[in-house]
């Protein structure tokens, strides 16, 4: 069975140049056009094609919030972008939106079909180029996750210290701080982690590995 295709162009010549390439594919069939988001969406909610071919840079409505809009109110309506943008921002912000693929504008007669026909099945499929950008994305080392984040840098200092078992006038000498200051970083730190002394403060810093 041939997959339906609803595509999304505004630019002219780019529009002709794509429908004639998949006149030339027996399993593709175009049952739509569309020129702005907001026409994508009516044509995609009417229709129902398998596979919306969709810009990204269209006029009045973006491609991303018609691609947002479209899987929302059809979950089974996949989305492929076709793109002149392959920067980060781009890709992920699409991905969010729903999109199940994301090619290139130079793409090729072969990679185009093989996309459209790779995302009507339900798989999700990027040009080369977009996939090398997703995997070195994923694959820059993240920073670890602070412990306790609602606190601030300096009052998670003072709770190692504290945890350590540090009086108020050690920690104070330790960070060149006034004895007055570290009282009230003391007390903020019992507030924002809700405990009522320095043993809970203590237990709770020494299991999340502070103090140790």
């Amino acid at each position: 069975m041939a997959a339906r295709v609803l595509v999304v162009e505004d630019h002219p010549l780019f529009r002709k140049g794509v429908l004639a390439l998949l006149d030339t594919a027996a399993d593709v069939e175009v049952v739509g056009v569309a020129v702005s988001g907001e026409d994508a969406v009516a044509q995609a909610a009417e229709l129902r094609p398998d596979v919306v071919l969709m810009d990204l840079q269209l006029p009045g409505m973006s491609g991303i919030e018609a691609t947002r809009a479209i899987t929302a109110a059809a979950p089974d309506v996949r989305v492929l972008v076709l793109t002149l943008f392959e920067d980060e921002d781009s890709v992920f912000m699409a991905l969010r939106a729903g999109a199940r693929g994301y090619v290139l504008k130079d793409a090729d007669e072969e990679e185009l079909t093989g996309a459209i026909r790779a995302v009507a099945r339900g798989e999700a499929i990027f040009s080369p180029v977009v996939a090398g950008r997703v995997l070195a994305f994923f694959a820059q080392p993240r920073p670890a996750p602070k412990v306790f984040p609602s606190l601030t840098d300096r009052e998670r200092e003072i709770l190692r210290l504290l945890a350590q078992g540090h009086p108020n006038p050690s920690i104070a000498r330790a960070l060149s701080l006034s004895p007055k200051t570290v009282a009230n970083y003391v007390s903020a730190i019992f507030a924002k982690l809700q405990v009522t002394d320095r043993a809970e403060a203590m237990i709770r810093a020494r299991e999340a590995g502070l103090g140790r």
